[in-house]
């Protein structure tokens, strides 16, 4: 299979930019350090020279050109894993991924990710998502369920990475906290990253901040908690559990940012309830993006789980 190629002319607003930096922006669904190997392996050209420096500053007019190598086969197997499919087409899949699933492999989760059951489900699926990630275009927590989109082509994938870069796609989810906020509506705008000491956290004391945006609304009020309705404007790691415990009230369950507090019910029933459930309360309750081949509007919701319901009915009691 023949490299896939691209040529690309600086624009007055990207002129001395980064040459990283610059196809970054236009190929937002290879990362950063990839396209760095890119450029270092001689793959990308400048004046039909190549440029080996991804530091290099680029000018207006230069013309570009890259070769994106084909994608190995990957080596992992499928596995007939069960997906609860909310929509089907030539272009993607859109999935109810249930709690406790991990969307692709990695440490501690070598099989039974959603990648294992949408290689068995889908034949020839994306590979521009990586050897490891074929076809993912976004992810949720493994302990977060709710709705998440895979692309089932090359293009459909490159239309769909777009979206998620360009802000354009538009998330909703549903989260059980402590407390109620003051405000029943806000915006939290605080950059996040990599936590300075514990690497293993998101935090807002970071040496590399990245922009994050939440706007929240109190969808249900109870006693000592409260149902939140959350629009992520930004898409950055851990973004929701990270900013609702900066507003003070953390997501029920969750361990990392503070959530996990069940000893703090003052009733012996609800504090049994609440140290049995055993995740996070967030759920990706609706997704809704432009469909990359017939250009249309699509909205697509996941019903709030059983044992998401069973919570509230317990903390409404």
């Amino acid at each position: 299979m023949d490299p896939q190629r691209h040529r690309l002319t600086v624009t007055p607003e990207e002129s001395r930019r980064r040459l990283d930096r610059l196809l970054a922006g236009r190929f937002p669904s290879h990362s950063r350090s990839y396209l760095q190997k890119l450029i270092r392996g001689g793959s990308v050209l400048i004046g039909g020279a190549a440029a080996r420096q991804p530091s290099r500053a680029v000018a207006v007019g230069e013309v570009v050109d890259v070769a994106f190598p084909p994608p190995r086969p990957t080596a992992l197997r499928p596995e007939d894993v069960p997906l609860s499919i909310l929509h089907e087409d030539d272009d993607l899949l859109v999935i109810d991924k249930p709690a406790g699933m991990v969307v692709h492999p990695g440490a501690g989760a070598a099989a039974g990710t959603l990648v294992h059951a949408l290689l068995h489900h889908c034949r020839g699926l994306s590979g521009i998502g990586g050897v490891e990630r074929p076809g993912i275009v976004h992810r949720l927590d493994k302990q977060t369920s709710g709705v998440l989109v895979a692309a089932k082509n090359d293009a459909a994938h490159r239309a769909l990475t777009r979206q998620f870069h360009d802000r354009t796609v538009e998330k909703e989810y549903a989260a059980v906290v402590w407390g109620i906020p003051r405000r029943r509506a806000g915006v939290v705008d605080l950059p996040i990253g990599r936590d300075r000491v514990q690497r293993v956290r998101i935090s807002t004391r970071t040496a590399s901040p990245r922009a994050a945006v939440t706007a929240y609304r109190v969808a249900e009020p109870m006693r000592g908690f409260c149902l939140l309705e959350v629009h992520p404007r930004t898409g950055q790691t851990h973004q929701i559990r990270v900013h609702l415990k900066e507003l003070g009230h953390p997501i029920v369950g969750d361990a990392v940012y503070g959530g996990a507090r069940w000893s703090q019910a003052a009733d012996a029933g609800l504090r049994q309830r609440l140290r049995s459930f055993t995740r996070l309360a967030l759920h990706a309750r609706r997704l809704s993006f432009t469909h990359p081949s017939t250009g249309l509007r699509l909205s697509f919701e996941a019903p709030l789980p059983a044992d998401f319901e069973a919570l509230l009915e317990a903390l409404r009691k």
